[in-house]
């Protein structure tokens, strides 16, 4: 076992691991901080998500630790007022957690582990550190510090971690067939780790052994849920540049064979010497435009998350604080009707028209593929791929305040994402037509904004409830009361009538007498 004394004062000066060490000394269990959080000290990042693997169990030591906070570190403190530190147990996983000074501590045993072959539930056996490392997914993540008071600090590394994270490498401890086949998440990890580490001044790769691994073994995440892949696909897709995992997925064959559709958009056809941009490497630059411009939009407050307000009927904005992944997902899929739609014009070249309708459609298969959530989640991509070539069709001059204010209406509270969607798709190797589209794109928000100003359609809501019909008519529910409901949003949509109780009243009485209605209260001739 490789270990070395070095300055690690700067890593370990929060008191959770002053307390880990007095109970480490106390009981005679050997204790390490490992993983993630000595991985982030090296780079300089902060992470408050501390693991601690102990050579016995994690659960007792953990509860050791609860009760030396309550009875030991509190009093030394002079807080006297702290409720009792609560552990919590997870037995399934053989790890228990508890909060200190806000940090999340995790402790689990030492253990190592043996899998059958078809299934990725492992034979868990108690073991040493050393075992334990060997376990560990990549080399960098299997860095360790003591906490054990004969060598307080000392760096644990006995596969390379520290060279690696140096040389920006990702690489399995074992031989990568061993790693990778007793867990095939892994190979997703691999790829979602080089998006993570990567920075735009020094990028992080896969070893070439454990590349050839992934697409060696890459039928082997069939044993894999879809749950667990989707999680490590929504942690590339919530990085920077999610092109980094995207890419090496798909080198590796693992991208097609969870998102197919995706995949087929790769390619490029020619007829009569013309052919069309490659809409797989459009896609990912669509993906990281959008990630930079809605990082930047995040940071200066522009975007708001909408939940439903206590009546059900309206929605209530907080300012957004971090990538919404469901955003992401439709910048992934907003093409994917283009090899469906792909027809040849001799005079006109390559078109896809209808693709995002097409597309908006294929949305909920690959949902329900990935097991991905059926609820307003999909809806949200669903509509944002429909309608991201809305924005385009209004740069035109001659387009009516009409097709504007539908636009607004049909993005509701998602208009500002569908914004951003649209300005990441603007892509081109021609400088010219980018800063050509980009000024027709500002022309488009200048457009929503004057409409939307001027109209407030964007939380719309039809002055005329049914509930109000019914009461005018003294009527019980029926297919008329939505006719009526529908011709007067379409009148204020068109601009025949203001967006007003008033006007919608009397269009509402003007129209119910084509149906035979008349107010209850209205004489009887």
């Amino acid at each position: 076992m490789s270990s070395a004394i070095i300055d690690s004062s700067k890593f370990l000066s929060d008191p959770v691991f002053k307390v880990v060490s007095e109970v480490s000394a106390s009981t005679g269990v050997r204790a390490f901080v490992i993983g993630g959080y000595v991985r982030d000290c090296f780079l300089g990042r902060n992470n408050d998500d501390i693991d601690i693997v102990v050579e016995g169990s994690g659960t007792e030591f953990a509860q050791a630790v609860a009760s030396y906070i309550d009875q030991v570190y509190y009093p030394e403190q002079g807080i006297t007022s702290k409720k009792p530190t609560k552990v919590s147990v997870f037995e399934n996983f053989g790890t228990a957690m508890l909060h200190f000074r806000g940090m999340e501590v995790e402790f689990v045993g030492a253990r190592k582990e043996s899998y059958h072959r078809e299934s990725r539930k492992p034979i868990v056996e108690s073991g040493t550190l050393e075992d334990d490392q060997k376990r560990r997914d990549f080399t960098i993540n299997a860095m360790a510090f003591s906490l054990c008071k004969e060598d307080y600090g000392a760096l644990v590394d006995p596969f390379g971690g520290i060279s690696d994270l140096a040389q920006g490498i990702i690489r399995t401890p074992l031989d990568p067939e061993v790693t990778f086949s007793d867990d095939p998440l892994r190979m997703f990890r691999a790829a979602r780790f080089a998006t993570k580490l990567s920075t735009p001044e020094f990028c992080f790769t896969i070893v070439p052994e454990c590349l050839t691994a992934m697409r060696e073994m890459a039928d082997r995440i069939s044993i894999l849920s879809k749950e667990r892949i989707v999680e490590e696909l929504c942690k590339i897709l919530a990085e920077d540049r999610p092109s980094i995992g995207l890419k090496i997925l798909d080198e590796t064959t693992l991208l097609e064979k969870v998102l197919p559709q995706v995949t087929r958009l790769k390619g490029v056809e020619t007829v009569e010497g013309r052919g069309h941009k490659d809409n797989f490497s459009h896609t990912l630059q669509v993906v990281d435009y959008l990630a930079s411009s809605e990082k930047e939009a995040i940071a200066e407050g522009l975007l708001k998350d909408y939940y439903p307000a206590q009546d059900g009927q309206s929605t209530v904005g907080t300012v957004r604080t971090s990538p919404n992944v469901w955003l992401r997902w439709a910048g992934l899929l907003h093409d994917i009707g283009k090899p469906v739609c792909k027809r040849f014009d001799p005079v006109s070249g390559w078109t896809f028209h209808g693709h995002e309708v097409v597309g908006s459609r294929m949305v909920a298969k690959v949902f329900r593929d990935l097991k991905m959530p059926q609820n307003e989640k999909m809806k949200y991509v669903e509509k944002l791929v429909g309608l991201h070539h809305r924005p385009v069709a209004l740069v035109d001059d001659q387009v009516t305040d009409s097709a504007v204010r539908r636009l607004i209406f049909d993005a509701g509270d998602d208009l500002d994402d569908l914004m951003l969607l649209c300005n990441a798709d603007i892509t081109s190797k021609n400088p010219v037509k980018v800063k050509r589209l980009r000024h027709n794109f500002d022309l488009v928000k200048e457009k929503l904004k004057d409409v939307e100003q001027r109209d407030a359609i964007r939380n719309w809501k039809n002055p005329i409830t049914g509930d109000y019909i019914m009461e005018v008519y003294g009527i019980e529910p029926c297919n008329t009361i939505g006719f009526i409901k529908e011709r007067i949003k379409e009148a204020i949509l068109d601009g025949k009538i203001g967006y007003t109780f008033e006007e919608a009243d009397s269009m509402m009485r003007e129209i119910a007498t084509e149906y035979g209605l008349s107010p209850k209260d209205a004489p009887k001739q």
